[in-house]
């Protein structure tokens, strides 16, 4: 006789799903395989209420019969409006969408408290990798000093290819479209814009301050050449779009910027379409976790733990907020790429700017002669106004044929 097993309305947990897309249809797929598995843990079986997508569903009416709002249609509009309803209404949401949270985080905080209920978003930050949960509950009261990492798999995918092949950054992206790691249009993700989203969610959970999408700068991979890889191999380093979020002087910067990490560094030995992100903290020195940071069923894994974290009951700790000034001028070291004629007196002219501005050379590499001839320094860390104001300056010299190229060195060391 085979055992039937039965739940009741009680035991349901009804989800509204908005959008159907690659996200969407792979959650729904999960959603139905592992329903025993949810029951088994939280104690109720999850079934989909209602799907909305341009040709299916009416939200008022999955609103209604939803306990659970999960919202993957992307963009802010009318992602915003739904998720605000749906919170307003007394629903938990759990969300997929960075530019949702990172653009109107403090609104849908906000919502959630007044209407007594969860918001969750661990999928909308490195796909996987469960850093939100690891901030938010597991570090909840943990003094984080700092937060960075590799945050982007499109990126990352380039970056390694070009240091793997020595191919053009317009040859790789062109690969990582067909492999399906880059969108038709790349921008917001070779910009640095994707990474600066996610590192405004991770800084307002790291040190539990409003911090929103225009508080963070951030710098693209556009520019990186072939030969900026080359060198960094000759000095043992690795280059990387890296988003950092840190305390500094009494404030917090929240930066997104291509740079090249020692050999030694935990990121360094991250490749390919894999994200990694890094807390430090005094009692806790560093914590490293990576992963797959994109993909439909990555993504959905990552919704459907949040579902179970919200289904068990665990809400995450709601902390006192600090107000922390975003810090704006901080130092860096840098390298220095300089393509300049073959004649004398050109380093004397470049190190004299560089030390009227109180900039100290690391190490200097001259390689070619004549047309070919070009200059690459690795400079100390130094107050980046006063880098960039010696960089505008070595711009104009004469002897110079093409623009400067710099690009940052994290100098941190790790045993």
């Amino acid at each position: 006789m085979t055992e039937q097993r039965t739940t009741n309305n009680e035991q349901r947990a009804r989800i509204g799903v908005l959008g159907r897309g690659t996200v969407g249809g792979a959650f729904i797929d999960q959603l139905e395989d592992r329903a025993f598995q949810v029951e088994r843990i939280s104690g109720r079986r999850p079934e989909v209420a209602g799907v909305l997508r341009r040709s299916e569903g009416d939200f008022d009416e999955i609103l209604a019969n939803s306990d659970v709002v999960v919202e993957l249609i992307g963009g802010t509009d009318p992602a915003r409006d739904y998720v605000l309803r749906a919170l307003g209404a007394g629903k938990h949401v759990i969300t997929a969408n960075k530019q949702l949270v990172a653009q109107h985080g403090d609104e849908l905080f906000e919502a959630a408290r007044a209407g007594g209920v969860q918001l969750r978003f661990e999928a909308a930050v490195a796909g996987v990798v469960p850093v939100i949960r690891v901030i938010q509950e597991s570090l909840a009261a943990t003094r984080i000093e700092k937060v960075l990492g590799i945050v982007n798999g499109t990126t990352n995918f380039i970056l390694s290819e070009m240091a793997a092949t020595g191919a053009s950054y317009e040859q790789t992206l062109a690969r990582a479209q067909e492999l399906g790691y880059a969108e038709a249009d790349p921008t917001e993700d070779v910009g640095g814009a994707d990474a600066a989203a996610k590192m405004a969610i991770l800084a307002r959970l790291a040190f539990d301050t409003p911090v929103s999408l225009g508080d963070v700068t951030f710098e693209g991979i556009t520019e990186i050449q072939p030969d900026d890889l080359a060198y960094a191999a000759e000095l043992g380093l690795s280059l990387k779009l890296l988003g950092v979020a840190e305390r500094r002087d009494g404030g917090i910067s929240v930066r997104v910027f291509p740079c090249f990490l020692n050999a030694d560094h935990p990121l360094a030995p991250v490749e390919g379409p894999f994200n990694a992100v890094m807390v430090e903290a005094p009692s806790i020195t560093e914590i490293t976790m990576s992963g797959p940071g994109a993909g439909g069923e990555q993504t959905a894994t990552a919704v459907l733990g949040d579902l179970v974290s919200i289904l068990s009951g665990e809400a995450p700790v709601d902390q006192p907020r600090e107000r922390l000034e975003v810090i704006r001028d901080v130092s860096a070291a840098f390298y220095l790429h300089l393509e300049v004629a073959d004649e004398p007196g050109v380093l004397a002219r470049i190190t004299e700017i560089l030390g009227r501005n109180a900039i100290s050379v690391q190490s200097v590499v001259q390689r070619g002669l004549g047309d070919d001839a070009r200059l690459v320094m690795v400079l100390h860390e130094v107050a980046e106004r006063a880098f960039y104001a010696a960089l505008e300056e070595i711009g104009d010299l004469e002897f110079l044929r093409a623009a400067p190229r710099a690009i940052r060195v994290v100098e941190e060391v790790f045993a």
